[in-house]
């Protein structure tokens, strides 16, 4: 019997939330949607379907991982501690290398948010079976809107016709319209065997260093100087754009990355947090604020900085990030 391991891939800073998302606290982490945080919530989602547990992290957030997992008095599970992010693709690695060959990764990031219930259920359970069958199963969900935000899968039933870039726009409306596109999720599933196989055909230098690495770790912690050797590639550059054994799941749950603020104030309206009659935001104060010519805005306050965006310029956070990041700025620690 083939086991199901649920691999949780812990990584990024969330850099479009900030400044509610900083190093020391990435999103995955922060208690703003329940009594859970993200990573809690997949673990509680993904328990019904697998028998093991994979926590592929950073040093960074190790900590945060190990307070989270007590928390829910999960005591049995695998720690995978990366010394320095190398993208997906090899994280995905270390996981294949660290169980039985026959397993089937169920492989999730730990800041979606996503509604549990029959939907769901379905879409993994066949993702499961076409991963038993030696697919390399990917979930597309069913666009809303024309998301300039997401990579899109196009396709015909389960087959994968192409893989393509988050799009301008103009494309994205034209995905919409032409009726067989879905969102790339980011959530994947396939046995350890045939991943590690397609990487080795497709990414042989990832494959090759990322195996080198894992051989020297010492109980899940990877070395600094072999992961530096390893390609910083995603599993969709590495394999999915590359492999025959491709299949996608056309999944209706409800689903959002939360990778931005606009995903965060569709989903905290959604659940009765405060907008005015311009659908105007405060996340993060309880203080009287007013909005004056403003629509569709979002005041964002912590106790060292504050930002007030629109909506509709969401992705462009990152930006905001970056040029901090550039000059080590305390504020995204």
């Amino acid at each position: 019997m083939q086991h199901v391991i649920h691999v949780l891939l812990t990584g990024g800073i969330g850099s479009r939330l900030w400044p509610l998302s900083r190093q020391s606290r990435p999103k995955q982490y922060l208690q703003l949607f329940s009594d859970h945080s993200l990573f809690e919530l997949a673990i509680q989602r993904n328990k019904a379907f697998s028998k093991g547990l994979v926590v592929v992290g950073n040093q960074q957030n190790t900590n945060l991982s190990e307070a989270s997992l007590e928390k829910l008095k999960v005591l049995e599970y695998t720690n995978i501690v990366e010394s320095t992010p190398r993208n997906t693709a090899p994280a995905i690695a270390f996981a294949a290398f660290a169980v039985a060959p026959e397993s089937v990764l169920l492989i999730t990031p730990a800041d979606h948010i996503i509604k549990a219930g029959e939907n769901y259920k379905e879409s993994v359970e066949r993702a499961i079976t076409l991963a038993q069958e030696g697919s390399i199963v990917t979930f597309g969900i069913t666009p809303t809107k024309p998301e300039t935000g997401f990579g899109y899968i196009e396709h015909s039933g389960e087959e994968v016709l192409s893989f393509r870039e988050k799009p301008n726009a103009d494309n994205a409306t034209k995905f919409l319209e032409a009726g067989n596109f879905l969102w790339n999720s980011g959530m994947f599933c396939v046995k350890a065997s045939v991943y590690l196989e397609e990487l080795e055909k497709f990414a042989p230098e990832v494959y090759k260093m990322s195996k080198e690495a894992w051989e020297i770790s010492k109980n899940g912690n990877l070395d600094l100087q072999a992961s530096l050797k390893i390609p910083s590639k995603s599993i969709d550059y590495a394999v999915m754009e590359h492999s025959d054994k491709i299949k996608v799941v056309k999944s209706l749950f409800d689903w959002s990355d939360m990778g931005s603020f606009e995903a965060l104030y569709d989903h905290l309206k959604e659940n009765g947090h405060p907008v005015d009659k311009a659908g105007n935001m405060v996340i993060g104060n309880d203080k009287y604020t007013a909005f004056v010519g403003l629509e569709n805005s979002i005041l964002v306050c912590t106790p060292d900085a504050n930002l007030v965006l629109t909506t509709e310029a969401s992705q462009k956070v990152k930006d905001v990030y970056q040029v901090l990041e550039d000059i080590s700025s305390p504020l995204i620690k």
